[in-house]
């Protein structure tokens, strides 16, 4: 195994590794050619033949989208400005899922992608107080932002997220 640097700093995939998206690899990369100790796994879009990997670093700095006009993923969401939406689509591992992969937004932010939902937490996990129980459908807060007593956009997580539920979580607008 090559000797690796430091993976980027990717603030709406923070754990790549951790999710699949990122893993350990000895092949170059197809954008720079370097050998760096890891390989992006996950979906990208592009009408570039990539039969090779590309590594994380041309993905955070935009190299690799650039070049082979690609994007990683599709955002959800109307209310998010376009440098959000770029960072998110040609700047951040994306992620496989079994129905077509879109990036969510809450509050003019996109989401943070901190894992997989595991199948049985999203059946048993209804609205608390729900007599009919049941799984939750949409999520909390998505027709209106929900805010704290003093003002501040709530996270998706405060939102009666049971614990040990993985999955997307908003980070609150600036």
């Amino acid at each position: 195994m090559t000797d690796t640097e430091p993976l980027p700093a990717f603030p709406y995939h923070p754990d790549p590794v951790g999710t699949g998206s990122v893993a350990p690899s000895d092949a170059p990369c197809a954008c720079c050619g370097l050998r760096r100790g890891y390989a992006y796994t996950g979906p990208v879009f592009s009408a570039a033949d990539l039969s090779d990997p590309l590594c994380p670093w041309c993905i955070a700095d935009g190299s690799a989208a650039e070049r082979y006009e690609a994007q990683f993923t599709e955002v959800d969401g109307r209310d998010v400005p376009m440098e959000v939406v770029h960072a998110v689509e040609r700047r951040t591992p994306g992620f496989s899922g079994w129905q077509q992969e879109r990036w969510l937004s809450h509050c003019g932010d996109a989401a943070v992608f901190l894992g997989y939902v595991r199948p049985r937490a999203a059946v048993v996990a209804g609205r608390p107080g729900d007599p009919r129980g049941g799984p939750r459908r949409g999520l909390p807060g998505r027709a209106g932002c929900r805010r704290s007593a003093d003002g501040v956009p709530l996270p998706l997580s405060a939102l009666r997220t049971p614990p040990g539920l993985r999955g997307l979580h908003v980070r609150p607008a600036a």
